[in-house]
């Protein structure tokens, strides 16, 4: 069964909401589709609504129940905050002050330069796309469809045709791919974890649940320091948690705060080499800090000409940053709130958090509970510790195609091509999907961490709602002339 949902519970779907049964012969054909379910999916569909012509229908196939908040937006806790201040997180690039007026009318006491919980963004997300809904003077004939598409096949006549894991057929002269990416895997094989030990493993910390199976005194090891790290840091001592938490990661390396509002640096314009080579940028950058500027003033500087730099790279040298460079970019790029920071550094201070640099050797059992064993940083010295639970906070996945089947589905059939640097989908800069030959395809578009192989900086959502509103420009150009009119 294909079902409308109106998005927003409690809400009921507008009357001209279509159902359709997998009785019917031919798959129902959509001038628009968007497949995903998280944050690129719901700015797509905002903007898409927002643009689209009352004449226009689209279809979105997505079987997560949260509907655009994904794992990032759907956390209930209020300490679980975003990393990017409200005044940039509008979902609408033209109206910046957007999101910070939703904040206001809701009694949420955030200023601009403030930074908002992340679960109210994501409630803030579900009211814009529920007052579109229900705009039926305007709106486009809409269907949400709860269901994974399964294989994805392209015919001339309807464009692309998808089938669904409901038993259904969906086929959309425009489609717009919007897979996310999901937790990654321990950084360890499985023949180094002991049997014994599994079940001390937490391998997915956005599964909340597992925090009440948390004893308040037990002994947490987190595996990774990035932002995922601080956050469920935060979670456990929400929950009631009181007992020594150790940190293990390669480098050791700690997310870098924001300024306190009171001492933002205005961006300072990078003074970029002539050469495009990694080195030669870095060694501009760090004199433009010795003589006196500041390295956050320099860094959102240097945002708004990522995408065109990393455009400008070889081959090599983006390979090049990706294997030294990524971990120092990312502490210093994707900052945390100042009172998160200090919330964190008080607890490592205080000796309840310690961190460690080094390599996961193996998970074994031990006398008290599971025993981590590691080798340390520069040094061949191996260390263990005992820990009751092991949570892995190693961050993402890269968006690769070998995590959906849909995806490679549609490499088998010379639909997609892998970006070269396993970052996603080859892309054009227009986001248009290039296939197994090179060709971009008309009609058929990615956004989102996807295309981080032509982008690179695409997982946040002022890149993401930028890119949202180009896609669909191409798209409504892309429009028969009847259905424009």
């Amino acid at each position: 069964m294909i079902l409308f949902s109106g998005i927003a519970a409690g809400r009921p779907p507008p009357q001209q909401a279509k159902r359709v049964t997998a009785d019917e012969e031919a798959p129902l054909l959509y001038d628009v589709a968007v497949v995903g379910a998280g944050f690129s999916a719901i700015a797509v569909t905002i903007h898409l609504l927002r643009s689209l012509p009352p004449s226009a229908s689209m279809a979105v196939v997505g079987d997560d129940p949260g509907f655009g908040r994904g794992t990032a937006y759907r956390t209930e806790f209020y300490i679980h905050r975003l990393n990017v201040p409200a005044g940039r997180m509008s979902v609408f690039p033209e109206e910046p002050e957007d999101f910070v007026r939703w904040l206001e009318q809701h009694a949420r006491k955030v200023s601009s330069e403030g930074f908002a919980s992340r679960g109210d963004y994501g409630l803030y997300l579900r009211d814009r796309l529920a007052s579109l809904l229900r705009d039926h003077d305007r709106r486009v004939t809409f269907d949400f469809i709860k269901a994974k598409a399964q294989n994805c096949s392209h015919s001339s006549e309807a464009g692309l045709v998808f089938k669904l894991d409901n038993g259904t057929e969906l086929s959309a002269r425009n489609v717009v791919l919007c897979l996310g990416v999901g937790n990654a895997d321990l950084p360890l094989k499985q023949d180094h974890i002991a049997i014994g030990a599994q079940k001390r493993i937490v391998r997915n910390p956005w599964r909340l649940s597992w925090l009440s199976r948390v004893g308040r005194s037990d002994t947490i090891c987190i595996l990774g320091s990035g932002l995922t790290m601080v956050d469920q840091v935060l979670a456990l001592r929400v929950h009631g948690h009181r007992g020594p938490i150790r940190v293990l990661s390669r480098r050791g390396l700690l997310p870098h705060p924001h300024a306190q509002a009171s001492h933002l640096a205005k961006p300072i314009e990078p003074e970029l080499a002539g050469s495009r080579e990694i080195s030669a940028l870095l060694q501009g950058f760090r004199r433009q800090v010795r003589n006196g500027a500041d390295w956050r003033g320099l860094m959102d500087g240097l945002r708004p000409m990522t995408q065109g730099l990393w455009q400008q790279l070889s081959s090599d040298q983006r390979a090049r940053l990706l294997r030294h460079g990524l971990a120092w970019w990312n502490i210093h790029r994707h900052r945390i709130a100042p009172e998160i920071f200090l919330r964190f550094e008080t607890l490592r201070r205080d000796g309840i958090v310690t961190v460690h640099a080094g390599f996961l050797e193996a998970i074994e059992e031990g006398h008290r509970g599971a025993l981590v064993s590691y080798r340390q940083r520069q040094s061949h010295r191996s260390r263990s510790f005992n820990a009751d639970w092991i949570v892995n906070c190693t961050g993402m996945e890269r968006a690769g195609v070998a995590h959906s089947p849909l995806l490679k589905g549609m490499q088998r059939q010379g639909l997609i091509a892998a970006d070269e640097l396993g970052l996603g989908l080859s892309v054009d800069k227009d986001s248009c999907v290039i296939d197994c030959e090179g060709r971009p395809q008309p009609g058929l578009y990615a956004v989102g961490a996807l295309t981080a192989g032509q982008f690179w900086e695409i997982t946040a959502a002022p890149d993401i709602r930028v890119q949202a509103t180009n896609v669909v420009s191409a798209i409504i150009s892309r429009l028969p002339h009847d259905v424009q009119d």
